[in-house]
């Protein structure tokens, strides 16, 4: 799997250390108010049928849901990317390729919270528990994270861990692939499901951060470092009566 080590633990330790400087400064970079807030200017509330209805699937207990959710998406899903890896790598006797594998995956993740990060600050979306709060309580004073709803960092991050590990176990060739594929996306899913539960995020919001984390696993891996890189040239060829454009190359 090519590689380049400067680049790649950069853009890892570099992207590290940019999301926990903005979670330290999130106090002061975080939107006082919401831009996409769910509610008319007059106060009616405007939240779609979709995500209103996804509102049914909150537990009661919602603060045991968020801490749920955040084992799930920040504990359990980097252990299944990187022990299952693991795993997946000593099963075929090639735990030499594991800190490569490793430093992928890594890499995936990184780049995926730190885009969802200025995501979530510029967009600036009203979470539905401070939606609701509001509704109940105009004058309610917001807390630091509640306009910081669109999209789910925990579901893009889970999704992103386990779509960069399954996808690199696959372009390894490894016996146990799919078995990193159901631990990681079992996971993942069940984390994303557990912020809808907590009421810190609507569906949207989930399904935004699942589909974006898994753009980002399967994107780095498979086009930054696969064996064999996209190759494809295109040139003008004569035909009677005309020309024609022939695209052509191995991917």
């Amino acid at each position: 799997m090519p590689m380049n080590l400067p680049l790649d633990l950069g853009i890892t330790f570099g992207g590290g250390a940019l999301w926990v400087i903005t979670e330290v400064l999130a106090p002061t970079l975080a939107p006082s108010s919401c831009r996409w807030c769910d509610r008319a200017s007059d106060g009616t509330d405007t939240l779609n049928a979709f995500d209103a209805s996804g509102r049914s699937l909150r537990w009661k207990n919602t603060g045991a849901a968020d801490t749920m959710s955040t084992v799930f998406s920040f504990g359990l899903a980097p252990l299944a990317g990187f022990g299952v890896g693991a795993l997946v790598a000593w099963h075929d006797d090639r735990l030499d390729e594991l800190p490569a594998d490793t430093l992928v995956v890594a890499e995936s993740a990184m780049i995926a919270i730190n885009l969802n990060q200025i995501a979530k600050f510029a967009v600036a979306r009203q979470r539905p528990d401070a939606h609701a709060r509001a509704l109940e309580d105009p004058s309610a004073a917001p807390a630091t994270s509640d306009n910081l709803s669109f999209f789910s960092g925990h579901a893009t991050l889970a999704f992103a861990l386990a779509t960069s590990a399954g996808t690199v176990a696959s372009m390894r060739g490894h016996r146990l692939a799919p078995v990193m594929w159901a631990a990681g996306l079992t996971l993942a899913t069940t984390g994303a499901y557990l912020r809808i539960a907590a009421d810190r995020h609507y569906a949207t919001d989930v399904l935004t951060g699942a589909l974006f984390g898994s753009a980002v696993g399967f994107a780095v891996p498979y086009l930054a470092h696969r064996p064999n890189p996209l190759n494809a040239c295109i040139a003008a060829a004569p035909v009677p009566g005309g020309g024609t454009i022939v695209l052509s190359g191995s991917w």
